[in-house]
This record gives C-alpha cells, structure tokens and sequence, in this order.
C-alpha cells in the first residue's frame, strides 16, 4: 500500500503544480459571470453556512509570467482538481464557493518576499473582488467559513485583514481556515479584530499550521528564525503537548475529482515546535512522503497539510459550524 500510496501522491501533485502558461494583461474579473467561479453553489437552499475557498497554487509561470491568465483552459481544470482535493472536508454542512483567480505562479516563491509581493496582491486583489461579489448577491447573511490552503492560505488571512473588521461581517465568521500558511503574533496585534484558534469550537478565529519533520529548520513558509502560530488539528492546542497517532482519525490522500483514494487511520502523531511554530509529525518519513517542489527541502510536509489530517478537520470544520449555530 505504501508504493501505491507514493505514486498517487507523485502523480497528482506533479499534474498539479508543473503546469505552464502565460498571464494576459491585468483588468477586473467580472464574477457575476459563472465561468468565473470553480464551484459557485448559490442554488442551494439546505445548508447551514457557506464556505468561500481560495485554491492553492496550480499554476507554474514562465520566465515572463508570474500569473495565471483566467483564459488558461488547461490550467483552470487543475484548479477545479486541487479544490476537489480538499472539498470533502468543509462541504457536508455549507454550500461552496470558489473563485477562479489569477493566482502567483509556483515561480513567485523563487524570488524573496518583497519581489513575490506584486505577483500576490495582484492575485489577492481577484480574490478579494470575488469575496465582494458574494457578499453583495450569494451570502445574505449567512455564516461563512474563509478556507484556503498555501496560497490560498495566505490569501485568505489578507481577506480577513481587510474586510472582516466591520463588525456585521466579523459576526458572520466561523473560521478561517488558512492550512499550509504561516500567521504571526506580529499580525495579530497589528490587526487586532484577527483572533487566532485556542481549541476545538471557538468561533470567529483562525486556524493554522504548517507541517513539517522534526529535523527542518527552514522553509519558504516559515524562514528560519521566524515563529509562526499553530494549533494541531490532533488534539486542538496550541502549546507543545503531543498527540499521539491515534488520535488521527484518517489521514486521507484524495484525487482530483475529490475521491479518497487511500485513506490510513493513526498515520501519524504530531506536536507543536515551541521555536518554530511548525506541526512537526512524528511518524512519517521524507522518503514516503517527498517534498516534491524544489522550493521546500525534503521533511517539508507542506503538501500533505490537509491529506495528514483530513478526518480531523473535517470533523473539526462541522463541529465549529455546529458551535457557532448554537
């Protein structure tokens, strides 16, 4: 199972992130348009809240593209894959949205952070005009789970930024759940209407963490000499205690149409690095689980953030919507 289990993590992540193409000239995205949207699931009327997420990085770039072109066809089918990937976990209780934006390339995280940063806050400006539109016409009050993963990740804290300091909408928050991305005390008192999780069903805050071995000391999401904030999605504390493997209720490695092709209970325990920040896991090896992009070193586990912990979440996500509604 193990030899299956490292080709299907191989085939899909690669299909996902080596994709190339060219980002045509920057206009507003009209998202009144449903071409727009991945999944726009504004027809239903039988939930309990919506999700609005913002997919992770699919697109490649070039040597004189940093973002994706929202006419890249073949690009757009591999984002509506890497959404699917994750669905399941947050779509048992809400109706999904998620726009198509023009999202950094995989190139973008090449380059230092302040270079990177107009390639991303073109990409965020799409994502935060799509939040827009849903307010004005989808959401109608309705309670909303912000979710994303790495680019998405980070997206979604910048939305939570800048539209969730007004109250009527912070009322509206069950969570943010910004997985594979890093969020900072420094961010916290800077925005002070951010609230980061403290456990299981607190409602209105963020949930994060980056995964990682226990011997990675650096990485593009948390650069070495840096802390980021976390909660382990084992046992839903911040502090360092750990959570044993079997507390992990599956981990579940899906494909790009959202079915779980492996799914292995207990695959793994995981703490929290009081230096770092990081969710390290303790039962699982670079060797079985490869860092795949050349811009993490191997015992990066940041592309497994959800597969790791996918039962747990996803328990986790109707808890706090439950939570919220009582």
């Amino acid at each position: 199972m193990r030899n299956r289990l490292k080709m299907l993590v191989m085939t899909v992540l690669m299909v996902c992130f080596c994709l190339t193409g060219c980002s045509g000239g920057k206009k507003n995205v009209d998202y009144s348009k449903a071409e727009n949207w991945a999944y726009c699931e504004n027809d239903k009327t039988d939930m309990d809240a919506d999700v609005f997420f913002i997919c992770p990085t699919v697109y490649s770039g070039s040597e004189d593209s940093w973002n994706m072109a929202m006419d890249d066809e073949d690009t757009k089918q591999s984002f509506v894959g890497a959404i699917n990937m994750e669905k399941g976990i947050y779509d048992q209780d809400s109706r999904f949205f998620a726009p198509y934006y023009r999202q950094a390339g995989l190139n973008a995280y090449t380059v230092d952070a302040e270079e990177r940063e107009p390639y991303i806050q073109a990409a965020y400006e799409d994502v935060k005009e799509a939040f827009a539109y849903y307010m004005d016409h989808y959401n109608e009050g309705r309670p909303i789970v912000i979710a994303g993963f790495s680019q998405g990740g980070d997206l979604a804290v910048r939305l939570l930024k800048d539209c969730f300091d007004e109250e009527a909408v912070a009322d509206l928050l069950v969570g943010c759940y910004a997985i594979g991305w890093s969020v900072t005390e420094e961010e916290l008192k800077e925005y002070p209407h951010l609230k980061f999780a403290s456990g299981e069903i607190d409602t209105g805050v963020i949930v994060a963490f980056e995964c990682e071995s226990e011997e990675v000391e650096d990485s593009v999401i948390i650069p070495k000499g840096t802390k980021t904030l976390a909660i382990n999605p084992l046992n839903w504390k911040t502090d360092s205690t750990m959570a044993d493997k079997t507390r992990n209720l599956g981990a579940c490695f899906t494909d790009y149409s959202g079915e779980i092709q492996i799914e292995i209970p207990e695959l793994t325990g995981a703490y929290i690095d009081p230096v770092r920040g990081a969710l390290k896991a303790t039962d699982v090896t670079s060797e079985e689980y490869p860092a795949v992009l050349d811009i993490f070193e191997d015992g990066v586990f940041h592309l497994y953030d959800y597969q790791f912990f996918y039962r747990n979440l996803q328990e986790n996500v109707h808890m706090r919507i439950q939570a919220y509604l009582q």
